[in-house]
């Protein structure tokens, strides 16, 4: 052999051996693992959860979120204010332009945003509201609007909301802020009360108002799935479950469940939830991975529950996730003597529409223990048409239990009853009257704004007089008449209104607030929702009428309460903006678990981050 082919072959293996001693020092130990080696997340899961999608997952999107924002409001009667924070200011100025304010083009008017800016009748408030949880585009929520710090803002009274951009986390201005995932516009109702706990004491808070159905979403929150343990296999298993349980409805664009990545699945609220958007993030955590027979299934809970009473919200979950197949099992303990495992099956049953639940439903609603009436009551509500429910909830309306009057009359309104008499006034609220032995006037805080009349032949009593909001106000029944004369004056310097109006309450609240026009010639006062609630608080505080006066919790205060300190979290990465969910991202993925690093696991109970509380988006009456 020649020297030349010697050296040829020997430069080769000295090149080869080379490479290869590189790449050995190039696999350092040391080194980090890599974002697919992250360690698993515990989860502290209930025995009765076991098997289910909470048992192996992570939910992001889980709780309501809080939205705020600074908002405009116009149409003030010389009650705003002009002065504002420097920044504020500055930032309600974009957001003019950012509208069109001062475009001819917009139709209007070519009014200047400093013009309206610097006028009384215009003012800065802060907006905020409560997204429930994987709420879907579009979804309709109320907002709470209040007079900004720093002003000097009078009353809320009469104003609209300008659309105002609503942002999850603290109230930020200028390159801080997120980008809105919400928006809120509309009229104004002040609230009536300033503390609700207290009415001997409660004054008009001019400052504080709310727009009821005012905000919308616009995008999707995410409902997200983190793996506990990244596995794609997995995660394909759990969405195919997913899929099986909430299968693609016609305006549905893709499949419920989309197992991204081998630990993040991206999860679609199907149409038919879009109004019940939490509750759907309820029934994916409790949806079975593995369904192998479903009675045996549902009987195996059954059991589980009757052994351990404290799980029987979940257990009805699972029977509710399993479907109509698991009522077999159900039906046995609807008159089971313990009132937990009884009531988990009849909630399941009532959620699966099994109309065997409906007569031990009005029994526990009639005469069950304190905490479970109201809800029983709700059950019921949701039920498909069925005359014995509405027949059964009829005589609640008569109960001594002004909580239970109330959820009965809520249930026969939504079941259209026709005992409920229900009409529009203009286009301000709706007017329920209710036949009652107990005289009431209720009135609505949330959703659409209502008035609703217990006792449809409650009158004004005779002779009275009032005289209130420093006389721009008077009603007066003398003796002997069959009607009441108002005087009343929208707000200092402007035309009275004098007329004359039935001593009948509902009919009396009709005629507040009707505003005349051409359209519409019947006389009116052409009061707000607000003002009316006022006048009609004014005359049951003075006797004129012989009927107590109640006023819906203010749920929006309570839900913002509730949810407040997740809602302070500035980074929250479910917002984040264009994220790749095409690669596999274990990392990305982990880190939007509240509280988790890519490297380390947070114990949580059942699934869900420690901090979470699967109620919160829930408030009382």
């Amino acid at each position: 052999m020649s020297k030349l082919p010697l050296l040829r072959c020997v430069a080769t293996l000295l090149a080869f051996t080379a490479g290869a001693c590189s790449n050995i020092e190039r696999a350092d130990p040391t080194v980090a693992p890599t974002r697919a080696e992250r360690p698993p997340i515990p989860l502290d899961v209930d025995p009765i959860m076991r098997g289910t999608v909470a048992s192996e997952t992570v939910v992001v999107g889980y709780q309501p979120v809080v939205v705020r924002g600074y908002g405009f409001v116009v149409g003030l009667k010389g009650t705003g204010s002009r002065t504002a924070p420097a920044e504020v200011r500055q930032y309600i100025l974009r957001e003019m332009l950012r509208y069109g304010v001062g475009d001819q083009s917009e139709g209007l008017g070519g009014v200047q945003p400093e013009q309206l800016l610097n006028s009384e009748d215009t003012a800065i408030v802060i907006v905020e509201g409560v997204v429930p949880a994987g709420a879907p585009k579009g979804t309709a929520f109320d907002v709470r609007v209040y007079a900004s710090p720093g002003t000097s803002t009078t009353s809320l009274e009469g104003g609209t909301l300008w659309t105002t951009g609503l942002r999850p986390g603290v109230l930020l201005v200028g390159s801080r802020e997120v980008r809105s995932v919400a928006e809120a516009k509309g009229p104004i109702i002040v609230n009536p009360f300033a503390d609700d706990s207290d009415r001997a004491q409660s004054l008009v808070n001019q400052l504080s108002g709310r727009v009821l159905n005012g905000g919308k979403t616009l995008k999707s929150l995410p409902v997200k799935l983190v793996m506990a343990t990244p596995s794609h296999s997995r995660a394909r298993l759990i969405a195919s479950a997913i899929n099986s349980n909430f299968p693609r409805e016609p305006r549905q664009r893709g499949d419920t469940a989309q197992g991204r990545t081998g630990e993040l699945i991206t999860v679609d609220v199907p149409p038919s939830w879009h109004a019940r958007s939490d509750e759907f993030v309820e029934m994916l955590r409790h949806t079975s991975i593995n369904v192998g027979p479903i009675d045996a299934t549902a009987s195996e809970i059954a059991r589980a529950v009757v052994n351990n009473p404290g799980g029987a919200q979940a257990a009805s979950m699972r029977w509710q996730a399993l479907g109509p197949k698991s009522l077999t099992s159900i039906r046995p303990l609807y008159d089971y003597p313990e009132e937990q495992p009884r009531f988990a099956a009849l909630q399941a049953g009532a959620r699966l529409d099994d109309p065997l639940v409906v007569p031990p439903l009005l029994d526990m609603a009639k005469s069950g223990s304190a905490e479970l009436r109201v809800p029983a009551i709700r059950l019921l509500e949701r039920m498909s048409i069925n005359p014995a429910i509405d027949l059964g909830l009829r005589p609640l309306l008569e109960d001594s239990d002004i909580d239970i009057r109330l959820a009965a009359y809520e249930a026969l309104r939504k079941r259209g009853d026709p005992i409920v008499t229900s009409s529009m006034v203009d286009e301000k609220f709706r007017l329920d009257v209710v036949p009652s032995q107990h005289p009431m006037v209720y009135v609505s805080q949330s959703g659409k704004p209502s008035i609703t009349v217990f006792g449809s032949d409650q009158t004004l009593k005779a002779p009275m007089s009032l005289r209130t909001w420093d006389g721009n106000l008077l009603i007066k029944v003398d003796e002997g008449e069959d009607f009441a004369t108002i005087f009343f004056r929208p707000a200092s310097g402007m035309e009275a209104r004098v007329d004359k109006c039935s001593l009948k309450l509902h009919e009396l609240i009709r005629f507040l607030g009707h505003t005349k026009t051409t359209d519409r010639p019947a006389p009116g006062a052409g009061m707000t929702y607000s003002q009316t609630i006022g006048a009609i608080y004014a005359l049951s505080s003075e006797g004129a009428i012989p009927a107590s006066f109640k006023v819906e919790q203010d749920r929006i205060i309570a839900a913002i309460a509730k949810a407040g300190q997740e809602a302070e979290r500035t980074d929250r990465p479910e917002f984040i903006e264009d994220e790749d969910v095409t690669s596999d991202q274990p990392a990305s993925a982990a880190a939007m678990v509240p509280g988790l690093t890519p490297t380390q696991g947070v114990p949580t109970g059942g699934g869900k981050p420690a901090k979470s509380d699967p109620k919160s988006g829930t408030v009382p009456r």
